[in-house]
């Protein structure tokens, strides 16, 4: 897709090609196909900070630096990957080049009413956010993963796969909620609060708040790293 100049037009790239990562391009495949967004497959890559293949997955592979340097009338940009502080700063980065946030937020979701869901949202099938709920930058809410009422959620979060948030919670930014969690629901007085860069462990039942850079596992969820 160029225009008289050999100028593209709008292209699209996907910094991290890890296994979430060539998921959430098979989702921007299907959105694609679906004419659900206006971009052209063949102006799609996986970006990496250091280019090692040419293609994966039928999709080519550039560097960031190549992504950057990309002659394009629009610039998009997500960010599958898991850890949050990298995930932030490649996000800064690219915005202050001029590229621009761009969601990924699967049809085979359930999105209820009355959300605010901020840019750069990857939301994968099968997940749900249920309603009133308030969502920040670069949120990743995995396959079967689930969001209820009344939670506020921060920058660079990510939910596992199956990982459950009962309604009234508070999640600070870049929080990681492992596979199978559950977390309980607080209430509107008292929400719960897993606070920033906080790590729920995979299958983690979480009753009460979890501290600021602290790692907590089991049933119930118990202290075992800051």
């Amino acid at each position: 897709m160029q225009n008289n100049k050999g100028r593209l037009k709008n292209v699209f790239g996907l910094f991290g090609a890890g296994g979430h990562g060539r998921e959430t391009m098979d989702q921007v495949k299907s959105l694609i196909k679906d004419q659900a967004i206006e971009i052209d497959l063949k102006n799609t890559f996986f970006v990496e900070s250091k280019k090692n293949r040419k293609i994966i997955n039928d999709v080519p592979l550039i560097s960031k630096v190549e992504f950057i340097n990309l002659s394009a009338k629009n610039k998009f940009f997500n960010i599958s990957i898991s850890d949050s502080q990298t995930r932030q700063k490649v996000a800064n980065e690219f915005v202050s080049v001029g590229l621009k946030p761009f969601d990924i937020i699967s049809t085979l979701s359930d999105i209820g009413s009355n959300n605010i869901i901020d840019e750069g949202a990857i939301i994968s099938q099968f997940s749900i956010v249920t309603t009133n709920v308030k969502i920040g930058k670069f949120f990743q809410l995995n396959r079967h993963a689930s969001v209820s009422h009344d939670c506020i959620i921060g920058d660079f979060v990510t939910f596992a796969p199956y990982a459950t948030c009962s309604g009234n919670v508070i999640i600070e930014d870049g929080a990681y909620i492992g596979a199978g969690a559950l977390i309980k629901q607080g209430t509107s007085l008292k929400p719960l609060i897993i606070e920033k860069n906080a790590i729920v462990g995979m299958g983690a039942v979480v009753t009460k708040d979890v501290k600021e850079n602290t790692t907590v596992v089991g049933n119930p969820a118990r202290l075992i790293k800051k």
